[in-house]
């Protein structure tokens, strides 16, 4: 974790348990997790077409991705701290075994990346703009060629 020197003490921990629950989140699916690290009014500034906005969108798409990928985890790769963001670096890892996109999964290896930039309010993470490979993603799942 790199860690910009002049943030309090205080400020470093609340941010970075709010990132570690979220991030353990898409490990997990643990919704109690996901809903104490977003705050009442969080925002996707990067929402895919058809997901909602808010806390319901990442609760629907872990049910999506974890209907898929049953034993997916989350890892973080990188972990940067400066002012009120937090910028983590996530390798998602599992195996295709579920259904996704009317595709049955044949237990193939899934591994991929995503970066996250949190911006922080009082501990929590109030807004996301979220980028993963959903090229590399796709291609395992076997939804489009190589």
């Amino acid at each position: 974790m790199i860690i910009d020197p002049s943030l309090p003490k205080a400020q470093v921990e609340a941010q970075a348990l709010a990132a570690r629950r979220y991030d353990t989140f898409w490990s997990t699916g643990d919704e109690a997790l996901a809903r104490s690290a977003l705050a009442a009014d969080f925002t996707d500034r990067t929402l895919p077409p058809g997901r909602p906005q808010g806390l319901a969108g990442p609760l629907a798409a872990s049910k999506t991705v974890r209907a898929a990928i049953p034993d997916m985890w989350c890892d973080v790769d990188q972990m940067i701290m400066t002012g009120d963001r937090v910028v983590v670096h996530l390798r998602f890892r599992g195996h295709f075994t579920g259904r996704f996109k009317g595709m049955q999964g044949q237990g193939q290896a899934i591994e991929f990346i995503a970066t996250d930039i949190y911006r922080m309010a009082d501990g929590r993470i109030a807004d996301n703009w979220h980028l993963e490979d959903n090229l590399t993603f796709l291609q395992q799942l076997g939804l489009i060629g190589k």
